[in-house]
């Protein structure tokens, strides 16, 4: 999708907020690198287009925020650094949180935040890793749960997610990718709860649904696969 042109003006704010020194040109610097990031080539489902659906749902979810600037600081920052061989290397799939924290730590000092809201940027960004956010941890809860909103998509909207996240990990041979994605949602379909903020327990139902039903698809696909 093309770069939505509230965008850059959205990051501004966030950044803003949380209590930044540089210079409008600095920020605006700062943004174009990202988005830089967020639409390379070998990006199919971490895109530009996953990030602004991301800031969408922690605009839906803010009311339980107590720091909503800074968590749409990690929303931005939180799949910056995106390697799927390398990741494929680790038995996981998903963007890699340690390196995008450390990125966010860089660019969000040379920014003038303080050192406490860098760390708290990059502490949210780092716990995307799991997907557990601690129970009162009302800010890594939201953003754990706006990342994990595209599970509850509708069924025609989560085929096109399964089938863009396959893509983006295209090297990766079809039997490892199958059992690493099985893994990860079995992982998922384990908790008492996908979502943690009261205000995003109402998609449990339809994560559960497609995630039930893409594990049914992958049983079959994995015995392929290893008759083959």
């Amino acid at each position: 999708m093309p770069v939505p042109d509230w965008l850059v003006p959205a990051f501004q704010r966030s950044v803003v907020a949380a209590g930044a020194t540089a210079s409008p040109t600095q920020v605006t610097q700062a943004a174009n690198r990202l988005i830089e990031c967020w639409t390379a080539p070998d990006r199919h489902y971490h895109s530009i287009g996953h990030l602004v659906d991301l800031l969408q749902r922690v605009d839906e979810l803010q009311q339980e925020a107590a720091k909503p600037h800074l968590i749409r600081l990690a929303a931005w920052y939180h799949g910056a650094i995106f390697d799927a061989e390398e990741r494929a290397a680790t038995a996981r799939l998903g963007e890699n949180e340690a390196a995008s924290a450390e990125f966010a730590r860089t660019e969000l000092t040379a920014l003038g935040l303080d050192d406490a809201k860098v760390a708290i940027v990059a502490s949210l960004v780092q716990g995307l890793e799991r997907h557990s956010p601690a129970a009162l941890d009302t800010d890594a809860a939201v953003l754990s749960d706006a990342d994990l909103a595209v599970l509850a998509a509708d069924p025609q909207r989560y085929k096109v997610y399964t089938a863009q996240v396959r893509e983006e990990y295209q090297k990766i041979p079809e039997l490892e990718y199958l059992e690493t994605r099985q893994r990860i949602l079995k992982r998922l379909m384990s908790r008492d709860r996908i979502y943690v903020s009261p205000l995003a327990r109402g998609w449990e139902r339809q994560a559960r649904e497609n995630v039930a039903g893409e594990l049914a698809r992958l049983d079959r696909d994995i015995a392929k696969a290893a008759a083959a």
